[in-house]
């Protein structure tokens, strides 16, 4: 089954505290875990940027929950894809707090087609794709 992907942002709702996207990350987990879909969200306590990933099937049910989900407003889908791999295959869903500069850049970031760079160069711009992996990097462990 072909895999697919889409980023997005929103705003968080004020006064959403850090238990509550505790709480929203683990559901999102379990019914992730279930459709098959995995994915990261990055939070600077005033916005989110989330992307995830997997079959189409588990992609459009989870769009669906995020878009009537109650913790966030003004969504901003930035990028979708068809194909490819997984590009955070080891979290059925997992936040991580950012600052926010590092969210501002990585939301500003090119998101056509969700790729990453193909090799290193000094000459080529970090992705948005790019810049999540790099943020999300030491948390790997």
């Amino acid at each position: 089954m072909p895999l697919g992907a889409i980023v997005y942002c929103s705003r968080v709702v004020p006064g959403t505290t850090v238990d509550q996207i505790d709480c929203l990350v683990r559901d999102a987990a379990t019914h992730n875990l279930i459709a098959g879909v995995t994915g990261v969200l990055f939070c600077d306590g005033l916005s989110f940027l989330q992307y995830f990933e997997g079959p189409e099937d588990g992609i459009a049910v989870t769009y669906a929950r995020i878009l009537n989900a109650t913790t966030h407003t003004d969504i901003v889908e930035l990028g979708r894809r068809s194909g490819g791999e997984r590009i955070f295959p080891y979290w059925s869903m997992h936040w991580i707090p950012v600052e926010q500069a590092d969210l501002q850049i990585a939301r500003a970031s090119e998101w056509r087609g969700l790729t990453r760079r193909k090799e290193e160069s000094m000459f080529q711009v970090p992705t948005g794709l790019d810049r999540m992996a790099a943020l999300a990097e030491s948390h790997l462990n």
